[in-house]
């Protein structure tokens, strides 16, 4: 088996990276010619899995240690369908030639690739000449094909879109937020209940020497049971303190025994809140100010936290400060404008070729706040921040104050290909509830100076009126 790919999303074009320095996902697949079609997941699909959704631009920084698989009594015997997966998975796949290597490039980018840059330079007709171009003569060496995919790529004319040497993509497969390293997603059964299930896991990651498999279902996390919860609540469940013990308990396939694995966490991740309250007009109104420096696993948490003391505190008004927060986690930034939403609101929009990054995300639940708020952004405000930004000022929940937001809202997928190399693709966007392209435009604030308390209620009335007219 070789590790699949992961749906991420950057601020800046250079390597894709993530602000909490801490473990990414990938998913084990079996090698086809064209294994590398599709995104693990849907970048923001209802079955999306947080841990796979990235736009910032820190490096990586850690490798997770190896851990010895927990000793099991033996389950009952598997069934048909199980043992057929045992079989494949004791094939060795040959080496893929150089000519394979570039062909599986072609074909990520032929299948997945959406042009966002309005110059047109890629059509199917173009990158099929391309192809037959490349391989009309032998690619003698490992590197000359890597050169040639670099080349290929970098005739797109999309800075994101790039190639990953073998050491580059073994130092990202390092990284998974959930601190054990799996991705989960919701899969529905024949009957329509709906599951989360092990789409992908990290080799040689925590879960998997302890045993858990892709495709185990999940049912219980430290004794409470999951089944009904969303794969974020399921993912949620999974976090804590770095070096820290969680047990999952799962079921093989879908006819396989139920076991229970202790797994240690690896999870480094840091609160990126800091809140205050302040008070105004002469000490006669309460403030409170909240400041977000990224979007990483805890950021959802610790800012409902934060308000919640801060309401404790007598806050009557709310600053979310998101000036130079480059981004991070995509699906905590979902999920904290949801805090601020109304069940039904549009949070984003999601753009590409492939149905999968094309979805409407709304609120599922009543806003945790509903005081004033005011947005504060500047130009490093970015992918992430947007997206909440965006959410927050159309849904009419907030007033922006500062400057013209960065405009990064592109989501990328990573492919590894049969060599161990790799490529970073874009593969869709994300759009406004008001159905505004944030890539290459950014957000413009409602004030550039910091408005008056009655200005901000003001303001919000009105836009609420407008959107009801």
């Amino acid at each position: 088996m070789i590790r699949s790919l992961y749906s991420a999303s950057s601020t800046l074009p250079l390597p894709v990276t993530t602000a909490p320095r801490a473990p990414t996902v990938f998913a084990a697949a079996n090698y086809s010619p064209t294994w590398g079609k599709k995104a693990l997941l849907g970048a923001l699909t209802g079955a999306i899995s947080f841990n796979l959704v990235f736009s910032s631009p820190f490096s990586f920084a850690s490798q997770p240690p190896s851990l010895q698989p927990q000793q099991l009594p033996p389950g009952p015997e598997l069934c048909q369908e199980e043992e057929e997966e045992e079989d494949n998975q004791s094939y060795v796949e040959p080496p893929a030639s150089n000519e394979e290597i570039v062909t599986e490039a072609w074909e990520i980018v032929n299948d997945s690739f959406l042009e966002t840059g309005g110059r047109r330079r890629w059509t199917r007709e173009t990158w099929a000449q391309k192809k037959e171009d490349i391989l009309s003569s032998r690619i003698g060496s490992r590197s000359k094909a890597h050169s040639i995919i670099t080349k290929m790529l970098a005739s797109l004319g999309d800075p994101y879109t790039r190639f990953l040497s073998p050491p580059e993509f073994a130092k990202m497969a390092r990284y998974d937020i959930t601190g054990i390293g799996i991705n989960l997603r919701e899969v529905p059964d024949e009957s329509g209940e709906v599951k989360v299930k092990v789409l992908g896991l990290l080799l040689d990651g925590p879960a998997h020497n302890a045993g858990v498999r892709q495709g185990d279902e999940v049912l219980a996390v430290n004794g409470e049971d999951v089944r009904g919860k969303s794969a974020f609540e399921v993912s949620s469940l999974l976090q804590g303190p770095n070096e820290t013990s969680v047990n999952i308990k799962v079921k093989h396939g879908s006819c396989g025994p139920v076991q229970t694995f202790e797994v240690q966490r690896q999870n480094v991740a840091r609160t990126p809140v800091f809140y205050r309250l302040e008070q105004v007009n002469n000490g006669t109104t309460n403030v409170g100010y909240m400041r977000l420096k990224e979007f990483n696993a805890l950021a959802r948490k610790d800012l409902v936290i934060a308000m919640k003391r801060l309401q404790d505190m007598g806050a009557s008004y709310f600053i979310l400060d998101l000036r130079e927060n480059l981004g991070g986690l995509v699906q905590e930034g979902i999920e904290i404008a949801k805090l601020f939403l109304d069940e039904g609101e549009t949070v984003t929009y999601t753009v590409g070729r492939d149905s999968q990054y094309q979805n409407t995300i709304v609120s599922d639940a009543a806003p945790l706040v509903q005081a004033p708020l005011i947005v504060l952004v500047n130009s490093k405000t970015a992918s992430a921040s947007e997206i909440v930004a965006s959410a927050l000022h159309d849904n009419c929940k907030a007033v922006l104050v500062g400057e013209r937001t960065f405009g990064k809202g592109l989501i990328q997928s990573v492919f590894e290909l049969h060599d161990g190399s790799g490529i970073v693709v874009t593969v869709g966007k994300y759009v406004t509830p008001k159905h505004m392209d944030i890539n290459g435009n950014g957000i413009e604030p409602d004030y550039q100076s910091f408005p008056a308390w009655s200005d901000v209620t003001r303001h919000l009335s009105q836009c609420s009126m407008n959107r009801q007219g």
